[in-house]
């Protein structure tokens, strides 16, 4: 397979930048992309961004010595950082430009060019995104070569790095779009401008950024904003905001659903084994446990047919999905383990509970939760209100972690429900290693910052004597 992307001269053109050469051949084609000099690869391009806590700048060196052959800087830092003279050192080239992270983002679009027969997918949503990703590509791949983006590679920086993935054998890409500030996903579609766009539903993910669930669903919507009459819009049917999210799109707009589908027949949870779903009269045993992954499931499936991906491809497809880190893992050990603890936002929290709460299971529930970040000013209604919830749920015992779930505390307590709460892990882990037995089940659900799968050794260890 080719792997050669763009050489320094042309992608210099292509973005408005100004090439700085000191290597012998400026046009030898790069065969890769990073942002990070760890994971430069031999004749790899870097693009030196300024983050958080670190300046890529600093790195241009460090790059280099790892095999890169050229680097995309901005100009104002060339002297500030020795760019030039680290890279007339070394011999390699440079591109200089006003801003690296925008010049990534143009560089992908000049890349994306050189694929006009690519069917490009995006799909975003409060939650089930990633997971909807997967099980789409593991369909869709059974027909055509299909690429998607790993991982969380989904943001201003990570869409345009896979998008460097695209090589000529590929027919399919599909991409999932995430956002934590607005503009991002207008920034990502105008990327991608996609062919298909799917919206997975719309909570109360990342509020805190956004003021209000309408102001996601404005973002969200941008989804659909470069389409053209030709493109494809995929709505969620029972989303009470979905007339709103159809308003004004354009392009064909297709609804999606459990009766959106001829072809299904029913499902049938099997508890921790996933569901059993009925379609076109065969049944398939999808892996995914709960709901939730199953109206992912059905989200897929819009977007296969899409493509007229064949039932044997969908049922194929669908029985080769495996659980991903973090989501609705089952763990076995000392305990059984539901580790579902990537993200964590109210619509998600509720579908974790109400999954748990519906299992026929002879030992102990056990609900291990922490707080719901990212929520802004409704963070202390949101945690009061689970709080609310978990108050009818089927759990013998609850742990709560972190500091904004403590108004969950304050409702569990108030109705004498058994819990223990923290926000120290310490504490925590040595609470649960204290009082979890061989046959209870154990859900771990919180915001990816705060890590509960930390939680997993003292939970699945089998202890000497057990």
């Amino acid at each position: 397979m080719n792997t050669e992307l763009m050489g320094a001269d042309e992608l210099s053109r292509s973005i408005g930048g100004r090439l700085l050469s000191f290597s012998p051949s400026p046009n030898s084609p790069f065969n890769s992309v990073s942002i990070d000099s760890r994971l430069i690869k031999e004749r790899g391009l870097f693009f030196a961004i300024e983050g958080a806590s670190c300046d890529g700048h600093g790195f241009v060196e460090a790059a280099f010595s790892s095999g890169a052959q050229a680097a995309v800087v901005e100009s104002s830092k060339l002297e500030s950082f020795n760019i030039a003279d680290i890279a007339k050192k070394h011999r390699k080239d440079l591109i200089l430009v006003q801003n690296t992270l925008k010049a990534l983002q143009d560089s992908a679009i000049a890349y994306l060019k050189k694929f006009p027969a690519l069917v490009k997918i995006a799909i975003t949503g409060s939650s089930g995104k990633t997971t909807t990703k997967e099980i789409a590509a593991s369909i869709i791949s059974c027909e055509k070569n299909t690429l998607k983006n790993e991982g969380n590679f989904n943001s201003e920086s990570g869409l345009p790095l896979s998008v460097f993935n695209l090589r000529s054998c590929h027919e399919v890409g599909v991409f999932e779009l995430g956002m934590n500030k607005k503009g991002e996903i207008s920034a990502l579609a105008e990327i991608l401008r996609p062919n298909i766009a799917q919206v997975t539903n719309i909570g109360h993910a990342h509020v805190g950024f956004f003021g209000s669930r309408n102001e996601i669903l404005k973002e969200k919507k941008c989804v659909f904003k470069f389409m053209t009459d030709n493109d494809i819009a995929l709505i969620p049917k029972d989303d009470e905001l979905a007339g709103e999210l159809a308003q004004g799109v354009m392009g064909n707009i297709h609804y999606f659903g459990e009766d959106t589908f001829a072809e299904f027949e029913g499902a049938l949870d099997l508890g921790l084994e996933g569901t059993e779903i009925t379609w076109a009269g065969e049944k398939i045993r999808f892996a995914l446990a709960g709901k939730h992954n199953l109206a992912n499931a059905l989200a897929a499936i819009a977007i296969a047919k899409e493509l007229n991906v064949g039932n044997d491809s969908i049922k194929k497809g669908l029985e080769s999905v495996k659980p991903l880190f973090g989501r609705a893992e089952i763990l076995k050990g000392r305990t059984t383990v539901i580790r579902d603890c990537y993200n964590a936002n109210p619509e998600s929290m509720v579908k974790s509970i109400e999954f748990c709460d519906s299992l026929v299971w002879d030992g102990r529930k056990v609900y291990v939760l922490a707080d719901m970040l990212e929520l802004g000013d409704v963070s202390f209604s949101a945690h009061t209100q689970l709080g609310d919830f978990l108050t009818q749920s089927k759990a013998d015992r609850i742990f709560l972690f972190g500091s904004e779930i403590k108004a969950a505390a304050s409702c569990l307590s108030d109705r004498c429900k058994s819990f223990f709460y923290t926000d120290d892990m310490e504490q925590l882990s040595a609470a649960l290693d204290g009082y979890v037995q061989s046959k209870d089940i154990v859900l771990l659900k919180g915001s990816r910052g705060c890590a509960l799968e930390r939680l997993s050794e003292i939970l699945t260890e089998v202890k000497h004597g057990s």
